[in-house]
Parts: C-alpha cells; sequence; structure tokens
C-alpha cells in the first residue's frame, strides 16, 4: 500500500458502487482514511472489507442524502472524532428522469435537485470549516457533461449538474487565498449503473470502467495540486476552462 495520503481524512459520497467505490478504494490504498457515505449498506460493507483486505482503513457511514439534518450533522462528528479533513469527494447523485421538461412529474424534478443541488450545498457547509482546517484541503465534484451540452430531455440532470458546477466555482473562488482547492470534474461516459439507466441499448463492454475513471480523477486529491475552480475532463484526460470571474 502507498503511502502518499498517509494521515488523511477522506469523505467519499456514493461510496458504496460506481466511481465513489473505487476512488474509496484508491484514497484507501494511498493511506488515507476513509469516511465512507451511501445509502446501501450492502455496497458499503463490502467496500470495507476490500479496504481492510489491502490493509487500510474505512469508516462507514449509512445515509440517505435526502436527510438533509443528518448531512447538517456530519461535520461536527467529524470534527468531533478528527478535528479536520482533508479531502471531499462529492460524487452522489441520481439520474432523475430523461424527459421533455414539461413532461416531469414535480415530485421527481424536486427530488432530482434535492439531491444534486441541496445536498450538495448542504455538504459544502458542513465540511468547508472543516477543510479550512487542512494544511492541503482538497475537494472534487463529479458533474457531467450534460451540464455543458444541454441535450434535448436531459434538462432536469443537466440543469441539476450546472448548478453544482456553479456552486463549485464560487466556492474555489472564495477560498482562493486559502490552501483549501476545490474543482469539478466530468467523468465522461463510463460503465456505471446510472449510466445504463439513461442509454440501455449501449454496450456496457465500450465505456470505461469505473475504476479506470478513478484512477483519473484521484491525483486531483493530491497535496501539491494547485488548480482551483477549474473543469478536469477525464475522456480528454485535461482541464478546461472556464470564463474568467468578472
Amino acid at each position: 500500500m502507498a503511502d502518499k495520503l498517509n494521515g488523511r481524512i477522506a469523505l467519499v459520497t456514493g461510496a458504496s458502487r460506481g466511481i465513489g467505490y473505487f476512488i474509496a478504494k484508491q484514497l484507501a490504498a494511498e493511506g488515507a482514511h476513509v469516511i465512507a457515505v451511501a445509502r446501501t449498506v450492502g455496497g458499503l460493507e463490502e467496500l470495507d472489507d476490500e479496504i481492510q483486505a489491502a490493509g487500510g482503513t474505512a469508516t462507514l457511514v449509512p445515509l440517505d442524502l435526502t436527510d438533509m439534518a443528518a448531512i447538517d450533522q456530519l461535520g461536527g462528528a467529524i470534527h468531533e472524532r478528527w478535528g479536520k479533513l482533508d479531502i471531499l469527494v462529492a460524487n452522489a447523485g441520481v439520474l432523475g428522469v430523461l424527459a421533455p421538461l414539461g413532461h416531469i412529474e414535480a415530485k421527481t424534478f424536486e427530488k432530482t435537485m434535492s439531491i444534486n443541488v441541496n445536498a450538495t450545498w448542504r455538504m459544502i457547509r458542513t465540511v468547508d470549516p472543516l477543510l479550512r482546517m487542512s494544511d492541503a484541503g482538497r475537494a472534487v465534484y463529479l458533474s457531467s457533461g450534460a451540464a455543458h451540452s444541454t441535450k434535448a430531455y436531459w434538462g432536469l440532470y443537466a440543469a441539476s449538474k450546472a448548478a453544482g458546477e456553479a456552486m463549485i466555482r464560487s466556492w474555489a473562488n472564495e477560498t482562493v487565498n486559502t490552501p483549501l482547492r476545490v474543482n469539478s470534474v466530468n467523468p465522461g461516459a463510463t460503465r456505471t449503473a446510472m449510466r445504463a439507466l439513461a442509454m440501455p441499448g449501449e454496450d456496457p463492454d465500450t465505456l470505461p470502467r469505473p475504476a479506470d475513471v478513478a484512477a483519473k480523477i484521484l491525483p486531483l486529491l493530491y497535496p501539491e495540486v494547485t488548480r482551483t475552480g477549474q473543469l478536469f475532463d477525464v475522456p480528454q484526460n485535461r482541464f478546461l476552462s472556464y470564463r474568467v470571474p468578472e
């Protein structure tokens, strides 16, 4: 096991499967203690078994991101136990539904925005003081190309991810004079359950595996990262430029 992140505390949401699962594993393999957050207990337990088998450590937090009060309490619990947070991977999200905007049910719209936007803001709010306590706090938000392509029928998911990116960019500007570095990531098409739901006729063997995508995101969480407020595009393996803030 490597020790590039030895002694660092990392929080990963949506850690029970997909990209979040493998980022959590890889963080632990680099020496970080992983706080794994997800709704699915079975997936968290499987993750914990694999992390322990490889010599790493994790704390499991079964949490439904619609439970805003629980998100608020998470920061206090982390502070009480560890006194800081070094890494945040805001990975959890839902697709919602692919449909014309005028056909989406209000309850579907509201739940999708609640998880993809409101919960992201609550997570930022609860961990911001903890990340500022780190000597090299790092935060990554898993966005999507949908936030920029705005394809027909993707309006709900696109709007939620665009809102998330906007918050992340503002957060980065608010913390630019601190050691905290905050970036967004477009993972691109990946062999995940969400992708299968969105593209049921697609051959999954043509898509990158979550473990490979996670490995490209991992370096953004290292202490030596200097970029902030930018979008890293995994398919192009490079940062894409936003317009310079006014």
